[in-house]
C-alpha cells in the first residue's frame, strides 16, 4: 500500500509504553501513526496531518481527553475512540456524550483495539460509493447521502460519523424497528450495551428533532430498540 493511501491514526496518551505498543501494531497492520503525549502536542499533529481515527486517553496532565474531545469536536467529525483504564459507566456515557464513538478499556489487547479502529473507519467510510439514493427528505429533515451532509430546519446539523451512519440507517428503513442487539452488532461489533446506544440516539435526537423531547423522527419502541417515523 502506497504510504500516502494509509490511514492516519493519531494516538494521544502520556504513557510512552502504551503509545510504543499500539504505533507497532497499527504500522504492522498498515496505517501511518502520528503521536501526542499531551493536548497540545496533540492538537498540532491534528492540524499538521490529515487524521482518519483518534485514539484518545481521558487521564492526561494539564487538558483532559474529554476537553481534548471537545475541542476536536468543534470543527472536526474525525471518529474518536476513547482509551481508559477505567471500566465504570460513568466515564463511557461520558465520553460517548461528548461525541466519541467507541470507548475501549486500556486492559484490551493491541490487537482488540486494532478491529476497534478497523470497525470505526468501515463505519466512517460506509456508503460513499453507493449509487442511489442521492438525497433523503424529510420535509425537516433531509440527509446527502453524497456528501454526507445532514440539515435540520434549514441548517447544517454537525454530526459524527456513528451518529450519522445510526440515522442514515434509520432514514433508509422507515417504520422499521431496529433492536438494541442488531444497533450493538452493526454500530458496536457486539461490543456495548443499551446505556451506550441510549447515549448516541439522545445525542442524535438533540441535533436532528423539532423538539428532542417529543421526537418527530426516531421514536422509542419500549424494551425493544427504536423505530424511524417520518415517510419522505
Amino acid at each position: 500500500m502506497d504510504v500516502n493511501e494509509r490511514p492516519t491514526v493519531l494516538i494521544v496518551d502520556d504513557d510512552p509504553s502504551i503509545v510504543d505498543i499500539l504505533k507497532d501494531f497499527l504500522e504492522y497492520d498498515q496505517f501511518r501513526v502520528v503521536t501526542g503525549c499531551d493536548a497540545q502536542e496533540a492538537w498540532n499533529a491534528f492540524r499538521n496531518n490529515e487524521v482518519q481515527c483518534i485514539l484518545l486517553d481521558i487521564m492526561m496532565p494539564g487538558q483532559s481527553g474529554f476537553d481534548f474531545c471537545r475541542r476536536i469536536r468543534e470543527s472536526s467529525d474525525v471518529p474518536i475512540l476513547f482509551l481508559s483504564a477505567r471500566s465504570d459507566d460513568v466515564d463511557k456515557i461520558r465520553g460517548l456524550s461528548l461525541g466519541g464513538d467507541d470507548y475501549i478499556v486500556k486492559s484490551a489487547s493491541p490487537g482488540e483495539i486494532i478491529a476497534r479502529v478497523k470497525a470505526v473507519l468501515r463505519r466512517a467510510g460506509a456508503a460513499q460509493g453507493s449509487s442511489a439514493p442521492k438525497a433523503l427528505d424529510y420535509g425537516y429533515l433531509k440527509l446527502d447521502l453524497t456528501s454526507r451532509e445532514v440539515f435540520a430546519g434549514g441548517r447544517s446539523v454537525s454530526l459524527t460519523p456513528k451518529e450519522y451512519d445510526l440515522l442514515r440507517l434509520f432514514a433508509e428503513h422507515p417504520r422499521q424497528v431496529f433492536t438494541y442487539d442488531q444497533l450493538l452488532a452493526k454500530f458496536w461489533e457486539g461490543v456495548g450495551d443499551k446505556h451506550t446506544i441510549r447515549v448516541h440516539m439522545g445525542r442524535l435526537r438533540e441535533k436532528i428533532e423539532p423538539d428532542p423531547d417529543h421526537p418527530r423522527y426516531i421514536a422509542n419502541v419500549w424494551g425493544v430498540g427504536y423505530r424511524f417515523e417520518a415517510s419522505p
